[in-house]
């Protein structure tokens, strides 16, 4: 099993690329099944979650190729398969993406219950109610999800009792092909969400409200491929600021835009970077100053990202002074508070909340991730730390972060992938 050995306290300053967004690029790939003629789509990340998405595609028959810059050509005309097995759906909860598009067009879906990381309940039964408000039968039968459409879906006044990312774009994107008139409340507003919801018009979609968390949805009988670039990845953006924040260095992100993660970037003015954006690009530079230590609480876009919370626990972890932090969407997601303390860190958790009094210096150890950006924030503590940290598991943080020791190598991070 690979680790990631750094030697921590080098100094960081460069500027590195930021890849497309696999959070954006995982619906968009589901999305490709509601289009009757080839899709393209560009600036995909190359990362495991991806590879299962289109594996997924290609074992239910669709055709597929891509390129040496992961830009996918899929033409679904091929296909011959409705089911989305176990054995690939089990390492990732997006492939639940696939229930809507499927029953959409082609009126059958076989899809296993999702995994992914273990970072807490994550239930999909307002994506399986808010398909039978459409008209969908839906039976759960073995593990399986299997739902049926006689005739096209129905369009229908859809409430979401909690926010869901995931339920909004399962039901937006069998909204776009549902007969009549589809209004989706509550709905997710993050910028992911968007970049389908934008793709789905570029195909043909009819969706109004799009950006707000009121989506009406006028279904129409059939979408067509088209040419589209997925977003780049706002969470690998926030990582990298962060990490340069932690270590009072600069970095320079490039492919990306400000506007996507705006309440990251006023904790990391508040945490005393100085950030300067322009067209596609943003750069923080710490001046050589430690960070001060934030508060900070999650909770659904626009407000702070809870895929952003273990990196600033990290990054309080170092700062001056004692910041707050309160997690609100995922139970779980604290988890890596003990491995950070095995690190000398001074962090204690009351429920859902960490307070974190910075420490002038953690020291390196082995310390193992227990999920995507947990592990993140293990690196970052690494790239700080006294001595060596050794990094296991990071099977979980190649699910989200395109290259990642390259990348920080371009920095001037000490870090190396061994295998074993």
């Amino acid at each position: 099993m690979d680790k990631l050995i750094i030697n921590g306290g080098h100094p960081i300053d460069g500027e590195i690329w930021i890849s497309g967004s696999k959070n954006s690029g995982l619906p968009i790939l589901a999305a490709t099944l509601l289009a009757e003629t080839p899709m393209h789509v560009g600036n995909l990340p190359h990362l495991n979650d991806i590879t299962t998405m289109l594996a997924l595609l290609r074992c239910m028959g669709v055709g597929l190729t891509i390129d040496e810059k992961m830009a996918a050509e899929i033409d679904t005309s091929s296909i011959k398969e409705f089911t989305a097995p176990y054995d690939l759906v089990k390492t990732m909860r997006a492939s639940i993406l696939v229930l809507g598009p499927m029953l959409a067009r082609f009126g059958e879906a076989n899809v296993s219950f999702p995994g992914g990381c273990a970072i807490g309940s994550r239930p999909v039964d307002i994506h399986l109610r808010g398909l039978e408000a459409m008209g969908a039968t839906i039976e759960i039968d073995e593990g399986y999800i299997r739902a049926r459409s006689d005739g096209r879906l129905k369009g229908a006044h859809i409430f979401m009792d909690t926010v869901t990312v995931g339920g909004t774009e399962n039901l937006l994107m069998a909204a776009v092909l549902a007969e009549g008139k589809t209004i989706l409340e509550n709905a997710a507003r993050e910028p992911e969400v968007v970049d389908l919801a934008n793709c789905l018009v570029a195909m043909g979609a009819d969706i109004k409200g799009i950006g707000s968390d009121t989506l009406t949805i006028h279904g129409v009988e059939r979408l067509s491929g088209c040419r589209y670039n997925v977003m780049a990845d706002r969470i690998e953006t926030g990582t990298f600021l962060v990490a340069a924040a932690a270590a009072r260095g600069r970095v320079k992100v490039k492919n990306t835009t400000e506007h996507i993660l705006e309440s990251v970037l006023l904790k990391l003015e508040e945490a005393g970077g100085h950030i300067s954006t322009g067209k596609d690009w943003i750069e923080l530079d710490m001046k050589g100053n430690r960070p001060k230590a934030v508060n900070l609480k999650t909770a659904p876009y626009p407000a702070f990202p809870t895929d952003m919370q273990a990196q600033f626990t990290a990054m309080n972890a170092v700062a001056e002074g004692t910041g707050t932090v309160i997690e609100t969407i995922f139970e779980n997601r604290l988890i890596q508070i003990h491995e950070l303390n095995r690190m000398g860190a001074d962090i204690k958790l009351e429920g859902n909340t960490a307070i974190v009094t910075g420490v002038d210096q953690l020291k390196g150890a082995p310390v193992m991730a227990s999920d995507l950006r947990a592990s993140a924030s293990l690196v970052i503590a690494g790239m700080v730390a006294e001595g060596e940290t050794i990094v296991d598991r990071i099977y979980h943080i190649d699910r989200g972060y395109e290259c990642i020791e390259e990348k920080l190598q371009l920095l001037g991070a000490r870090i190396r992938r061994t295998a074993g």
